[in-house]
């Protein structure tokens, strides 16, 4: 009896589950995140900003030096570079 109850329940839930279908859409891998070392208003400066965003919120006066997926490895070459993020630089 148990034996034939497990059978049916098996039997309903595998009719029961909704069905999903998979399409064979490329999935876009999302980009990591870049640490950018930047000269902006005469200062070094680590941020995750691209060039064109530093040059809006920093004015037209910003180079870019280095990129990195890590800020630590950022900072690392800022340090190594330049004596560290507030340093002075100029472009």
């Amino acid at each position: 009896m148990l034996l034939r109850f497990g059978l049916t329940l098996a039997a309903f839930t595998a009719i029961a589950v909704p069905v999903v279908w998979l399409t064979a859409e490329p999935v876009q891998a999302l980009e990591a995140e870049r640490y950018t070392v930047y000269c902006a208003d005469d200062r070094i400066e680590v941020s995750f900003w691209d060039l064109e965003q530093m040059k809006v919120r920093r004015g037209s006066d910003v180079c870019q030096f280095a990129s990195y997926t890590s800020y630590s490895s950022a900072l690392t070459f800022a340090q190594k570079n330049f004596g560290g993020e507030g340093k002075a630089c100029s472009c």
